[in-house]
Order: C-alpha cells, then structure tokens, then sequence
C-alpha cells in the first residue's frame, strides 16, 4: 500500500472523519458491502485486474472489497485518519490498495483508471463553509473525468434533494432552496465527533445532477435509487437518502 504526497490545509470535514474514522464502521450503512460489490461488479461489467478509483474511499469498505475480487483498487480521501483505517483493513484482508491523501478537488491521476466510484456522499457535495460549493462540485467532477478513460464507466451516490425539499418549512433558514445549499450548525452525537459542528452542503435535484455531469464530460445511463443498502435498478423514490447516477466519460 503506497501513500504518495501530504495535503495542506483542511477544513471542518475533513477534522469531523479524522476523529469520527475509529468508530465510522459502526454506522448501520456500512453493513452491505459485499451486496454493494456485487452491485458495482455488474454495473461495471469489468475484467478482473482492471483497475479502478475510489473517490472518497473513507475506511476503504468498497476499495478493500474490489481488491479482494481482483481489481487493481486505487482510493482517495480528505481525511488521513480515514485512510489509516482503510490501510488497517487491507493489511487485514491481505490486499494491496493505494490509498492517497488527497483533496478530490485537485485530484488526477498521473494514469487514467477503467473506472471510478464516488459512494455514500463521500467527496462530492461535502464543501468547506467558505468554499463556492458549485465550483466545489464541477472541480471534482472533471477531475474525474480526467482521471478516467475514455468509454469507462462512472458511479456517483450523493444526498438526494428532493428528500430535502420535502423537509423544509417556510422558516428554515439553513436551505437556500435557490441555490440548493444548506448550512446548518448541529450538535453531532457522532462517537468521537461529538460537538458542536457548522457545515455547508451542496443538494441535488435530479435533472440538474445529470446536467452537471453532461457539463463535465460525462454521458450519463442511468438514474436509480442509491440509497446505502437498497442500491438497484429501480426508480428514485422521494424521500430515499440517496441518488445513484450511472454514466461514462465521453470521448
């Protein structure tokens, strides 16, 4: 397992998963992995040994499970506490993966990969309080691109919006419904992140999503329900947690 180059700066998120990491495996979605794997194995339709990116790998659950069934696994992450866990389970389950510290903003790859994955709103909508969240997102969407051949095949899961529509009350002034951003201030009773935590988010609605991807290079396939547990061919419902979005880098 290699880990190339240290990342400056940081900002709420990645302080929130370096003290959360210890405990993320605990969380009721990370329960369906080998189902997840076996989801992506057909939707990738890839020959073992061809390798693939996982963007915002977190503790490497999806990474070290492709490793285990052949694929050559690179994974990135903000977060370097994450990545120690995700280096913990692959020396665990006698894998080799890349694990890279990297920011998914400024991310490419020096050699393009088969595939790329972007799982469990990891990465993608997740901005620094001061940060432009749309500059935020199409920066990490040709990114990937870049770092993808052309015809390869591209899975995202991000938040659904429409979930959060529905939520929103007249007086809600942490969604700015125009600009589909909320900034909420919560007190996390998440196991070694407890506290106080202001941060900003980036939501979708399913039309502009897939715009936004047609915008950074990609065709998109197919929409589905995405939800961590649930993931199948199958409409989005409105009030999942989760959108699946499908395509490949054009070109």
């Amino acid at each position: 397992m290699v880990d190339r180059g240290e990342m400056a700066g940081s900002n709420q998120w990645e302080d929130f998963y370096d003290r959360h990491a210890p405990f993320y495996d605990r969380g009721s979605f990370t329960r369906h992995t080998a189902v997840e794997v076996d989801f992506l194995e057909d939707v990738l339709g890839l020959a073992k040994g061809t390798t693939i990116l996982d963007v915002g790998c977190g503790t490497g659950r999806h990474s070290v499970e492709l490793a285990r069934r052949g694929y050559g696994v690179t994974g990135i992450d903000l977060s370097a506490g994450m990545l120690d866990e995700a280096r913990r389970k692959a020396v665990e389950a006698r894998v080799d993966v890349e694990f890279v510290h990297a920011d998914a903003t400024e991310f490419v790859a020096p050699n393009p990969f088969d595939a790329v994955v972007c799982l469990c709103g990891s990465a993608f909508t997740m901005v620094d309080l001061g940060g432009d969240a749309d500059a935020h997102d199409r920066a990490i969407l040709r990114n990937i691109a870049a770092s993808l051949n052309p015809g390869g095949p591209f899975v995202l899961t991000t938040p659904n919006g429409y979930r959060r529509i529905r939520e929103v009350e007249t007086d809600d002034e942490g969604f700015d419904p125009v600009t589909m951003t909320q900034v909420r201030e919560d007190d996390f009773r998440v196991k070694g992140a407890e506290g106080p935590m202001c941060y900003k988010e980036r939501l979708y609605i399913v039309p502009e999503l897939v715009a936004l991807l047609e915008e950074c290079g990609f065709a998109v396939e197919s929409v589905w329900g995405g939800t961590a547990g649930r993931w199948g061919r199958r409409p989005v419902e409105l009030d999942e947690i989760e959108v699946m979005v499908v395509g490949r880098r054009r070109g």
